[in-house]
């Protein structure tokens, strides 16, 4: 009797979830049609182009155009167009980037999601600097004014990075550089968490990722995260342990900030205190807060801007998160 209902119950079921699964996809056919109508005009200014090519009789010409970038009296700017280093770093991001014809359709697509999500968003003016290789500002990002700074994009292997750490190396390189931007943005719209827990500061970097997942929908995790495919095969592949060592130790609810940099901030590695430490990633906190709050989206129905300003003990008792065997 038992077998005969099941014969009939299970055809239903197979054509229900058909059914939900060309619903889903037809449904972000949808979305993906609304965000490539919407129109983006980008306006780029290649700063370090022009201040590189003015010489000193051009200097009041670029003070005019770009007056917040001119704080500093000429005489500043005179010395640093003779400057040896600086000419050498004009030439190197000069030859680098020749086109910013790539970057350009990155950022496009980029503004096209987050035009969709934050329709209230106003699209920022491009700036391409040079920073002296001041990678921790590698992107500002303002009400009006996006500034990227080129020089901290030449590549893993160029000499101005030859003194930095490995791990700080990997992340110059201009496959993160929409990335980048789109960190920038998600940090004026993922408020910080008050709650001082290890869990509130995991699903507050969840959130960022998480809405990475939306704006760059065709990027590969590791580029989200700033992993390279060796580091995200490695946290995929022991996202169990990682989990059961948290939980067995108990750090979700501890407000301990030696866990800050042990897994949240970047690093060379996590910081576990066992052997596997160098064979691991940093930062794998934030990679467990992403999945958490992957979790909770998938078995939930919230909006965008409710996600953002959700408590994480909210969204990590109702994700039913299950690491990854």
């Amino acid at each position: 009797m038992y077998c005969k209902i099941l014969a009939k119950v299970k055809p239903i079921f197979i054509l229900l979830s058909v059914f939900t699964i060309l619903y889903s996809c037809n449904d972000s056919d949808k979305v993906a049609e609304e965000i490539a109508a919407i129109p983006v005009d980008l306006k780029i200014s290649r700063f370090d182009r022009e201040f590189a090519a003015s010489g000193e009789k051009g200097l009041p010409a670029l003070r005019k155009t770009y007056p917040y970038l001119f704080p500093a009296p000429d005489s500043v700017w005179v010395a640093k167009m003779h400057d040896s280093l600086q000419i050498e770093l004009f030439q190197e991001v000069g030859n680098a980037f020749r086109s910013f014809e790539d970057e350009e359709k990155g950022l496009e697509q980029l503004f096209k999601h987050i035009k969709y999500y934050f329709p209230e968003f106003t699209l920022p003016k491009i700036i391409t600097v040079t920073n002296d290789v001041d990678y921790n500002n590698r992107i500002i990002l303002t009400d009006s004014l996006l500034f990227i700074s080129l020089d901290n994009y030449l590549g893993a292997e160029h000499m101005y990075y030859g003194g930095f750490q490995r791990y700080i190396a990997q992340s110059l390189d201009r496959n993160f550089l929409v990335s980048d931007v789109a960190s920038s943005f998600a940090k004026q719209v993922v408020p910080r968490p008050r709650d001082r827990t290890y869990l509130a500061r995991m699903i507050y970097f969840g959130k960022e990722l998480y809405l990475k997942d939306k704006l760059m929908p065709e990027a590969e995790d590791g580029k989200k995260i700033g992993y390279t495919q060796t580091e995200i095969d490695w946290a995929i592949a022991n996202e169990e342990p990682i989990w059961r060592n948290f939980i067995e130790n108990e750090y979700l609810y501890s407000t301990d900030n030696k866990l800050n940099q042990r897994f949240l901030e970047p690093a060379p590695f996590s910081k576990f205190g066992l052997e596997l430490d160098n064979e691991s990633p940093g930062r794998l906190g934030r990679y467990i807060g992403w999945q958490i709050v992957r979790a909770f989206m998938e078995n939930n129905d919230v909006s965008m801007k409710q996600l953002m300003t959700m408590p994480a003990d909210e969204i990590f008792k109702k994700s039913n998160y299950k690491p990854r065997n």
